[in-house]
């Protein structure tokens, strides 16, 4: 039986770090405590394990999902800029990539990187502003394979593809697809093309659970960010799941799920559906000496979210 069956948290006993974040909608944890949070003052902004912090590179446009090289340089996407940075330590940045098959990327997501340093890229949509893809429901969201061949699409036809990573055994690709709020998985062939998409784990988180971003843990659980119930879930290898804790405004949610619907909603919907306590929570990742500190970002808050968890989180590849 798993360890983290029956774990809930109370909402009292979540901790913050940092201070003055803005909208640092994913977190990276480096073995020496360091902490790094997109940040749109820039690219990310580096707290140190004393406190200092230190925000880096220019403005990109929604610096959203991230990855770290073994070089511990940054992998960002920009989302509202439509392009993937790389982020040095030093503060230097470049553009990694831009285009795919002649065409401009979209709505960079996230990028993760494995064991073997290939980078997976996932597109929310095609469109910028990316906001007309929540509003017209456009299933154009795709995820890119960049390895020693360039880069390629590997996967299409995606509602909103959200974050996206490899389990322990990099046999299967995880992929949030954001609306209507689930998860997808695809068998990873050895030259990194994927197999046929099945669905994982639950339908729903329930009204307005809307996926963001999670991270494995040492059993293979799924920890996920519901952002607009301002929660966390878990998912268990067995599909089903549940609920670590939740802030959510059951009236709003029910409001925005009809205008969703209806092709009428507006940014100030999903930001109407913060909670008193947790807002818009997006990302989530383990780290600290015995990787059992959970750091989660989000889109609202101006720091991140902590708390101790009662199994070790999957080491990433910069870790490792």
């Amino acid at each position: 039986m798993s360890s983290v069956r029956g774990f809930t948290l109370d909402l009292s006993r979540i901790e913050r770090v940092g201070q003055g974040l803005v909208r640092p909608e994913c977190v990276i944890a480096e073995p020496d405590g360091t902490l790094w949070a997109s940040d749109a003052r820039g690219i990310a902004t580096r707290i140190d394990p004393d406190g200092r912090q230190a925000t880096l590179g220019p403005e990109v446009g929604e610096p959203n999902g991230m990855a770290m090289d073994r070089q511990g340089n940054l992998i960002v996407a920009a989302l509202s800029g439509g392009k993937v940075h790389k982020l040095h330590r030093d503060g230097r940045s470049e553009v990694l990539l831009d285009s795919i098959d002649g065409k401009p990327l979209g709505a960079v997501n996230f990028c993760f990187v494995d064991s073997r340093d290939r980078l997976w890229i996932s597109v929310l949509t095609r469109q910028l502003p990316w906001w007309s893809a929540v509003v017209g429901g456009a299933r154009d969201g795709y995820i890119v394979l960049v390895d020693e061949k360039g880069p390629r699409i590997v996967a299409d036809d995606i509602s909103l593809t959200n974050e996206v990573r490899l389990d322990a055994d990099e046999r299967f690709l995880y992929a949030i697809e954001t609306i209507p709020g689930r998860i997808l998985r695809f068998p990873v062939r050895d030259d990194g093309s994927l197999g046929e998409r099945e669905q994982f784990g639950p339908d729903s988180l329930g009204i307005g659970g809307y996926m963001d971003g999670f991270a494995f843990d040492a059993e293979g659980n799924i920890w996920v960010a519901a952002v607009t119930r301002n929660g966390l879930a878990v998912i268990f290898p067995d599909g089903s799941h549940q609920i670590v804790f939740e802030d959510p405004r059951p009236a709003t949610l029910e409001a925005m799920t009809v205008k969703l619907r209806s092709g009428t909603i507006e940014p100030a919907d999903l930001g109407a559906c913060a909670g008193d306590t947790v807002q818009l929570p997006t990302s989530i990742t383990f780290g600290g000496p015995d990787l059992r500190t959970c750091f989660m970002g989000s889109l609202a808050m101006p720091r991140l979210l902590s708390f101790r968890a009662p199994v070790a989180g999957l080491p990433l590849a910069h870790m490792r």
